[in-house]
């Protein structure tokens, strides 16, 4: 988790920021090479790179370039933040959910029905995603329920 969170840092120290029109603009193949520098922003960077070009031109086209708007453009409830975190690129079911229980847990973007739109990620004392690590304490909760989940998986396989 630590790695994954420290890739907009990269980014802003590489090009100059993380403002979406700036990602959105950058040349592809300049922010693919920026992307691939040792220490690469990710494990697979040519095709995160491009996903993150993608999501940094969904934010600029349909919100104007501030992220903010998808959960405060329209007052929307849980469950239309859900759909919209969904729609955008690379946002799956489980992705936009922890990503609403992290707006809800962590910053305080509770509209109507947050936390049974997030699903099981969205209850309190959890800790089950990024969403519900606030100290080091936390963060390794967060690793124990995950390794049992694989292993729980693997089990099951």
């Amino acid at each position: 988790m630590e790695t994954a969170f420290a890739g907009p840092r990269k980014i802003a120290e590489r090009i100059g920021g993380i403002d979406p029109r700036l990602i959105a603009d950058c040349d592809p193949e300049q922010f693919t090479e920026e992307f691939s520098k040792t220490p690469a922003v990710h494990r697979f960077p040519g095709s995160m790179a491009k996903r993150v070009q993608d999501l940094a031109r969904e934010i600029v086209d349909r919100y104007d370039g501030d992220a903010a708007q998808l959960w405060l453009d329209g007052d929307p409830d849980g469950a239309e933040v859900l759909r919209r975190l969904k729609a955008l690129p690379g946002f799956g079911e489980q992705k936009a959910k922890i990503f609403l229980a992290l707006l809800g847990k962590q910053y305080g973007v509770t509209p109507k029905g947050w936390r049974e739109a997030a699903g099981d990620y969205g209850k309190a004392g959890t800790h089950m995603s990024i969403a519900d690590v606030v100290d080091k304490g936390s963060l390794e909760e967060v690793r124990a329920y995950k390794k049992k989940m694989k292993a729980a998986a693997k089990a099951k396989a």
